[in-house]
């Protein structure tokens, strides 16, 4: 049996993107019903699984002080200001050019107003401390790679907090609720059809439809199609409900795609952590501090420039670099001088797996590689440090190690035990392949004209990302075209 319902406005997907397209629509007077796939218990996406980082412009901290929560180690931080210009050098640098110019434009000037509407609809941010500062030489907290601004409580808070504002703004939230294709009628869209939680179909009809359902990471067959031979054996860092129904949906109904659809945002993840994303742990199975110490293959041997740049610039790709490697696993190694280092929410929660040993022979054996190759790795390593640079954190410091393929910047001897080793998988966020969309959202066909009354924001947006990322710039990507698309949905 069939059922039939009415709307205004449909958002697909309860993530960052939907949420702000839900209350964009619905402060506007307009009925909103939003479909989550998951139930109430398992929602918010893959927003709900991330640390809450958006990359935003600004010119300091004075700048921005009315928008982020207060805390006393202000008075002794350093936050250099990042500009319209340094936000769209990043997103051309990383993507090597790849990045569409005009959804940039929109993504770089609309984000620091777009953070303070949604602060004034109940949101909270502040400096993230824990993730993207280190003391620089005379103990300032010093923040680096234009990443400053999180969500209060990361992920998990930030989806509390675009629940309550939709609620107060009596946005109707659907769980369990899966859909599977448009209403189209004389070239429009008008509605969604649905899978409910008993197993029927639902007819939904509205005057417009908001696609924010995701990408198709969570697709092992879709993943192997477009991304290649492998991917299938990536570990899915978030939602394990984001399988590109819509975007099949959309394409089926006429939009044009557009992006990357051959690359993504992968990461190094734990290697023991589950197929699907963990609600307790969330980000904390990302093993984002490598810069700090080296990487090996399974054969013992270094394959990547760990301090390339700085970590926000390189984290989203070097995932796809381990799934390369034999058996799609690595190891970060560090010695006691470097573990300190790392951050606390990665490296001490309960889900991390690490091996730990005397000496370099004995790590080698835990790990399964030839102690040989390992030790002369390390040992060619140490040799060829620039020890004339001093070693500093806060800063890309020049102190390389001219090994192959070199260390660029943060390189330190591996050589007091006790001697830690932390296996490593790639773990896969999201794909970068979307749909073609313009300025507000709107979905585009071939010919480059809208489809009336389909809209597109979060990762569904395709063009902006290409092989890697700038961090933080999906969420603010989610809540910028999120908000334009319910501004005229």
């Amino acid at each position: 049996m069939t059922l039939e319902d009415r709307t205004d406005v449909v958002v697909v997907g309860g993530g960052n993107a939907g949420f702000s397209a839900a209350i964009a629509a619905a402060e506007r007077g307009r009925r909103v019903v939003l479909l989550e796939k998951a139930n109430r218990a398992a929602r918010g996406g893959n927003s709900y699984y991330t640390a809450g980082a958006f990359r935003i412009t600004h010119d300091g901290l004075h700048d921005i002080g009315d928008l982020i929560e207060p805390d006393d180690r202000h008075t002794a931080t350093d936050l250099p200001s990042y500009s319209p210009s340094d936000f769209q050098l990043d997103m051309k640098r990383v993507t090597n050019g790849r990045n569409d110019q005009m959804l940039t434009d929109v993504l770089v000037g609309n984000g620091t107003d777009t953070l303070r509407w949604l602060q004034g609809h109940g949101l909270r941010f502040r400096l993230m401390y824990e993730r993207q500062a280190y003391p620089d030489a005379t103990g300032r907290q010093r923040f680096w790679g234009g990443l400053a601004v999180g969500s209060v409580g990361g992920g998990i808070g930030l989806i509390e907090q675009h629940a309550a504002a939709a609620a107060r703004l009596g946005v109707e939230v659907r769980y369990e609720a899966a859909g599977r294709s448009l209403l189209i009628e004389e070239d429009a869209v008008h509605g969604v059809v649905y899978e409910d939680a008993e197993g029927q179909t639902v007819e939904l009809r509205a005057d417009s439809v908001i696609l924010a359902a995701g990408g198709f990471e969570a697709d092992a067959q879709m993943r192997r199609e477009y991304l290649g031979e492998g991917w299938e054996r990536a570990k899915v860092r978030g939602n394990p409900l984001n399988t590109g129904d819509m975007l099949r949906a959309a394409l089926a109904a006429g939009a044009a795609p557009y992006g990357d659809w051959n690359t993504c945002h992968s990461v190094a993840w734990d290697a023991n952590a589950p197929e699907t994303g963990s609600r307790t742990l969330t980000n904390q199975l990302t093993r984002g501090g490598y810069f700090l110490g080296i990487v090996v293959n399974v054969k013992g041997e270094r394959f990547i420039d760990e301090g390339s740049d700085y970590r926000n610039f390189t984290y989203a790709k070097y995932g796809a670099e381990i799934l390369k490697q034999p058996e799609g696993r690595a190891f970060q190694v560090y010695d006691s001088t470097t573990r300190p280092m790392l951050r606390t929410e990665e490296y001490d929660s309960d889900g991390a797996s690490v091996h730990v040993a005397d000496s370099l022979e004995e790590l080698a054996a835990l790990m399964g590689v030839d102690s040989e190759t390992f030790v002369n790795t390390v040992q060619a390593f140490n040799a060829n440090i620039n020890t004339e640079r001093p070693f500093d954190a806060s800063i890309k410091d020049g102190r390389s190690s001219a090994v192959q393929p070199p260390k660029s910047n943060w390189a330190v001897r591996i050589a007091t035990g006790p001697f830690y080793a932390f296996p490593v998988t790639c773990g896969i966020t999201f794909t970068f392949g979307g749909l073609r969309a313009d300025d507000h959202g709107r979905v585009l066909k071939d010919d480059g004209a809208p489809i009336a009354g389909l809209y597109v924001c979060g990762e569904m947006v395709g063009g902006l990302f290409s092989g890697n990322y700038p961090g933080g710039s999906g969420l603010t990507s989610g809540a910028v075209f999120g908000r334009r698309a319910g501004s005229l949905a």
